[in-house]
């Protein structure tokens, strides 16, 4: 089973989705890994010419607009994913980046219960990409810390 299922976008549910990211990686300070991940979802999802500067000059967007902008449930789980991997792109997740993914999800009409399995999963995704790490304390020291 895939990690990321196949979800067809158009122009505006990609560009809310990225837009709903930058949102979620502002909240504690944009860090160079989560901009790298923002601008190549918006590259694969067809953000055209745009950039990454393109969304930071661009208004932020609210729970509410991206519920406007995202009409399928595939698109809204998709969402919540995405920013779920994105809050570990620095290797730590704040308080304040729980609260903006739970505030987009509620606008989604995700409950906290769905966000939860989507944190698991998100977790045992990145872990999977140590399966291969000989040192196992180290791999065991990175589950810890994600509290797995």
């Amino acid at each position: 089973m895939d990690f990321f299922q196949q979800v067809d976008l158009t122009h505006g549910a990609a560009e809310a989705i990225a837009r709903g990211l930058y949102a979620v990686a502002k909240v504690d300070g944009l860090h160079e890994r989560e901009a790298g991940l923002i601008a190549s979802f918006w590259i694969e999802a067809g953000g055209g010419g745009g950039s990454l500067s393109d969304l930071e000059r661009g208004a932020a967007i609210s729970p509410a607009d991206l519920a406007k902008a995202l009409h399928t449930t595939d698109e809204r789980m998709m969402f919540v994913k995405t920013a779920v991997l994105l809050t570990w792109a620095d290797g730590k997740v704040t308080d304040a980046e729980r609260k903006s993914v739970g505030a987009f999800a509620t606008a989604l009409g995700i409950d906290s219960a769905t966000v939860e399995k989507l944190e698991g999963s998100v977790k045992e995704f990145l872990l999977g990409h140590l399966a291969h790490v000989n040192n196992t304390d180290a791999t065991a020291a990175v589950a810890k810390k994600m509290k797995v």
